[in-house]
């Protein structure tokens, strides 16, 4: 219901705006040098010349080995597939996604991409928000599910401690702040304490930069304290039916230990929530604490960040569909850490 009224609320600000314009009548339905993107655009050539040529400049360009791209497009071009007319052709959907995946790995806006591709921005602004939504009803059911069990939440502890030396952590738990445009008329509803206007992912990540659980959306003036008491996670987590394992002990100890989650100190510090001494002048051992945590922390948000810097920069979209590029972006993300566990992207 809230997306419907922001839908509302963005097309009768576009539409006054356009009513107050002077009537003008269309040269060019699709300007010419448009129409021959097929034999210009990059699409058909600079794309074609990588997967022949240069198959790693393939994936710095699409953010996807070049098997796992042609896997996305077959299982998303149903969804995003449309019908071509007596008036003109639909747009490939091979072409589609290309200009998405262009999108989220650069960070451009539409109105460059538009030259490299010859597709219009106007028409990109409408096509890319459904080739993110294909690629979250197709994928996310499939890469993105959070633990229930005890012997789930047990290996992604025993994979802390092998690889963060970090014993009994069920996850590392942070917000980010996506940069976004200011909405019209929402005054202040999207401005965070560091000055820019956002939406905000909060996630709960493994051992392996894997996303196990996301809330994307909550306006960017909600701090992540306020964001996690009104999450279901936290409901869970206090009614104890998210199945963590019982107390055990800590290696080379007798006194039994509750599993948790690593926080910063946005966060309330509870058994089920382990973060940071906030103070100076610590004791070694604090000191030492403070360390292992942080490094058991550092699995948030870097390498998703890198591999699809349209989260580095002010995205140009509606708050709406900054929330699905934000869930398309985790989808493709965890999909990589699992096919491809140690790819790095340049």
């Amino acid at each position: 219901m809230e997306e419907e009224k922001e839908d509302l609320l963005f097309a009768n600000y576009y539409l006054n705006r356009r009513a107050l314009q002077p009537g003008r009548n269309r040269r060019y339905w699709v300007k010419p040098w448009m129409y021959r993107r097929e034999q210009l655009g990059q699409y058909e050539t600079l794309m074609r010349e990588l997967r022949e040529e240069d198959p790693e400049a393939f994936i710095n360009y699409t953010r996807l080995p070049m098997e796992l791209y042609d896997e996305v497009l077959t299982r998303i071009t149903p969804r995003i597939t449309k019908q071509d007319t007596w008036w003109r052709q639909a747009i490939d959907p091979g072409l589609k996604f290309a200009c998405t995946m262009r999108h989220l790995a650069s960070g451009d806006s539409y109105s460059s991409i538009k030259w490299e591709f010859r597709v219009p921005s106007n028409t990109m602004s409408m096509f890319v928000p459904e080739v993110c939504q294909a690629i979250i009803d197709e994928y996310a059911a499939e890469v993105i599910a959070c633990p229930t069990t005890p012997a789930e939440w047990k290996e992604i502890a025993n994979e802390f401690l092998r690889r963060w030396n970090f014993p009994h952590v069920c996850g590392a738990l942070n917000g980010k702040h996506a940069a976004c445009k200011c909405p019209p008329n929402t005054g202040s509803t999207y401005h965070n304490y560091e000055g820019f206007f956002s939406i905000v992912l909060m996630a709960l990540i493994d051992a392996d930069y894997k996303f196990i659980w996301l809330d994307v959306g909550p306006d960017g003036a909600a701090s992540d304290a306020h964001i996690y008491n009104d999450c279901e996670l936290k409901e869970v987590q206090q009614n104890k039916t998210i199945g963590f394992p019982d107390p055990e002990p800590l290696p080379r100890d007798d006194r039994n230990m509750p599993y948790f989650f690593v926080a910063d100190n946005a966060f309330q510090l509870r058994t089920d929530m382990m973060k940071p001494f906030p103070f100076r002048n610590m004791t070694v051992e604090e000191r030492i604490f403070n360390y292992r945590l942080s490094r058991a922390r550092r699995v948030v948000f870097g390498i998703l960040a890198q591999r699809f810097q349209i989260l580095l920069s002010t995205m140009q979209h509606t708050p709406y569909n900054a929330r699905i590029i934000v869930q398309a972006c985790v989808c493709l993300h965890n999909l990589m850490r699992i096919r491809y566990l140690n790819m790095n992207i340049k």
